[in-house]
């Protein structure tokens, strides 16, 4: 019995060389998205792979339209906690459809229960020897008429760094990035970042599409190279996993 005690211990403390894993927890913007029919849509956590070592894994968990409040109701959280391990990493990023505001089974108070759902993520990440590390959720594209970019999820981006600040978690404030990256390439050529097709463009939009919030191939990679770039300040041992 003390044997397979032992060499549980040794599993758990991922003592045989197991491969740390970063789980991705999140919305659409986030979420892979499927390939089919040349499908354009992807999320950034689906782009983030590429540039990663073969010495992790990203385990992407992040499902569309989802808030903290529906990911954890549906138990997608309890999945991941009963796998967790030490030296994993959980990368949190909800708000767009925390705000939902018409919809009960995503709505979450940014200063309540989504301040209280990020506090849960964290501390039971920790619990598992596991590292959190919070983004803020990515900008929209919405400029005004005078192109100005206006955010839309001012309170939830607030608290989120709220809780970094609070419980001393890394944070990583993608609006405030994505907010450049937009306002860089300007309200008309911004469209390229994201699902604006006229009708006729493409296969998968014969009717054409204009979407504001999700993202094509190049804006995904733009904005998981942001969140590189921004993993690779922190003192995290994550960064050792980023390929140079």
């Amino acid at each position: 019995m003390k044997f397979f005690s032992f060499l549980l211990l040794l599993i758990s403390l991922n003592c045989f060389g197991q491969k740390p894993t970063i789980y991705g927890i999140g919305d659409s913007t986030m979420a892979n998205k499927p390939l089919a029919n040349e499908n354009p849509e992807r999320g950034w956590g689906q782009m983030l792979p590429q540039f990663l070592t073969d010495n992790i894994t990203f385990d992407n968990r992040a499902v569309n339209g989802r808030s903290t409040k529906s990911f954890i109701d549906e138990k997608r959280w309890d999945a991941i906690y009963k796998i967790l391990k030490p030296g994993d990493y959980v990368f949190i990023q909800f708000g767009h459809n925390d705000s939902k505001f018409a919809d009960s089974t995503r709505y979450t108070n940014p200063h309540t229960s989504y301040r209280h759902n990020l506090i849960r993520f964290v501390t039971e990440t920790r619990e598992k020897g596991a590292t959190p590390i919070i983004f803020s959720s990515i900008t929209r594209r919405n400029f005004n008429e005078q192109g100005v970019l206006i955010s839309t999820h001012t309170g939830y981006t607030l608290e989120a760094r709220l809780v970094a600040q609070e419980f001393k978690v890394p944070f990583i404030d993608m609006e405030y990035y994505t907010e450049l990256l937009e306002i860089k390439y300007g309200p008309e050529k911004s469209k390229q970042l994201h699902l604006h097709y006229k009708a006729g463009d493409i296969p998968f939009y014969p009717e054409g599409k204009e979407d504001n919030t999700h993202l094509n191939v190049k804006g995904g990679t733009e904005i998981a190279k942001i969140a590189v770039a921004e993993l690779k300040k922190t003192n995290l041992d994550v960064v050792k996993y980023i390929k140079d």
